[in-house]
């Protein structure tokens, strides 16, 4: 009942403080209305709808088969709380990435403190504002604040931690739980990849690509396409596609549009300047490029062919450049994917079902989607996580749960059923009998429930 009571209550404030939100969003980062509340509001409201209508069945315990070394008796899991967990949530989508993971938190019984990202201020100081009003202050609570206070929280003792944001701030996190031995699950990110088969619808496939890339907070989202890779032949068709869409998403003048979302700060704004102006690739933007430092603002902006081992291919953009990289035949993109760290997300557009294929199998990624982008983190039914650099650890609908409970077994006995074979003194009979248990011999197994062999 409780559990259900603070779900509900995350439910009413999602749908109450709308506007509260996408205020503190617009102030943050820019964030169009629509973006707000299809990619945060809408999809917290969904992830508490999906557990309030499931926690019942996921508490219930499972039951399991009993082996026959236990014979007579009965087998189950049953999911319990871990305890106090700590959620260190990332700025570019600060009201998702806060309330989703505190959804599964609750659902599995924990009490929570979470930690909202200081770059995204508005919304942090949001949170610590409504959360109190509610859900249970006294098991569910907010601490502001920056590096010290993350720090401080850090030193802590905690059942589980789980912390969104980047690969650097994922080492400190994780460094800090393996002093007390603590679970942690990091979502990270990493070089997401888009390969683009030339058998495709190209406008959709364009609009598909620019939806996924600056329509989720103009690439600030670990999710975000960083690069595409398709072939020399059919990169000139996809560029113009692109260009046609973008003009169209944003018109001629994209840092005038109210649809794009601002970079975050000025460090960020900086960072992929740097990446912007590098010498090895200032001369391979075939699309955009116009910046404005006042507005902290950057149009959409694409390259062409810039080499493997320039900066913008070796570290994560998150923001709108899209380096285009070429190859002869398509089937080469996978050895250039397989050359990097292994991605939160790869995406394929494609009609080739054997491409398809080869794909799913020859590609390891935290998710994968096929003719579209992003979109998969809005099935509940689907874990949402990465596998070696990008993160570990899922979440999302019944993961959620499952990351924050602990899967505990319990098995059940009577007192009958003795079994004189297992007890010492041991004997050469005994051994006898017990092999033959264990191989699953109908009549070892009746010797050792009747009490063979007897005074011995």
């Amino acid at each position: 009942e409780w559990r259900a009571a603070q779900l509900r209550g995350l439910l009413r404030m999602a749908a109450e403080a709308e506007a509260e939100v996408c205020r503190a969003l617009h102030a943050d980062l820019s964030k169009p209305h629509t973006e707000s509340y299809v990619h945060e509001i809408a999809l917290v409201k969904s992830s508490c709808k999906f557990s309030l209508k499931n926690l019942k069945k996921w508490m219930k315990p499972q039951k399991v088969p009993a082996s026959l070394m236990t014979f007579p008796s009965t087998a189950r899991v049953t999911a319990e709380p871990l305890g106090v967990v700590l959620v260190i949530s990332a700025w570019n989508y600060p009201f998702l990435l806060s309330i989703d993971p505190i959804i599964g938190a609750i659902a599995a019984g924990n009490a929570v403190v979470l930690k909202p990202s200081e770059v995204a201020p508005a919304t942090s100081s949001l949170l610590a504002e409504l959360l109190p009003q509610y859900v249970d202050s006294s098991s569910i609570k907010v601490v502001e604040g920056g590096v010290a206070e993350t720090t401080a929280l850090l030193e802590q003792k905690w059942d589980k931690i789980f912390y969104t944001g980047n690969g650097k701030i994922g080492r400190i996190v994780m460094a800090s739980a393996a002093k007390h031995l603590t679970p942690v699950v990091l979502e990270l990110g990493g070089k997401c990849p888009v390969v683009v088969d030339s058998n495709i619808d190209l406008h959709v496939t364009a609009k598909r690509i620019a939806a996924g890339k600056w329509g989720c907070n103009n690439g600030q989202a670990c999710i975000s396409p960083d690069f595409i890779v398709t072939t020399k032949s059919f990169a000139p068709k996809l560029l113009e596609a692109l260009e046609k869409v973008l003009e169209k998403f944003y018109g001629k003048d994209p840092l005038r549009s109210s649809d794009l979302s601002r970079i975050v700060n000025s460090n960020h704004f900086n960072r992929l300047k740097m990446l912007m102006d590098d010498e090895t690739v200032s001369d391979k933007i075939v699309f955009g490029g116009q910046r404005d430092e006042h507005q902290l603002k950057i149009a959409p902006t694409i390259f062409m062919d810039v080499p493997f081992d320039s900066g913008i291919m070796k570290e994560e953009i998150f923001g709108p450049l899209l380096p285009i990289i070429t190859v002869d035949k398509i089937h080469e993109s996978f050895a250039l994917i397989n050359s990097m760290t292994k991605p939160l997300a790869a995406y394929l557009f494609t009609k080739d079902s054997k491409l398809q294929e080869q794909y799913e199998t020859g590609i390891s990624a935290g998710g994968m989607l096929v003719n579209d982008t992003a979109v998969h983190l809005a099935n509940q039914y689907l874990p949402f996580g990465g596998v070696g650099e990008s993160g570990m650890g899922a979440y999302h609908g019944r993961f959620s749960f499952e990351a924050f409970s602990h899967k505990k077994a319990v098995l059940v006995r009577g007192f009958a059923g003795e079994a004189a074979a297992r007890y010492p003194p041991y004997s050469p009979a005994k051994l006898k009998i017990l092999r033959g248990v264990l191989k699953g011999n109908l009549g070892a197994m009746i010797q050792a429930i009747l009490g063979f062999p007897r005074g011995k």
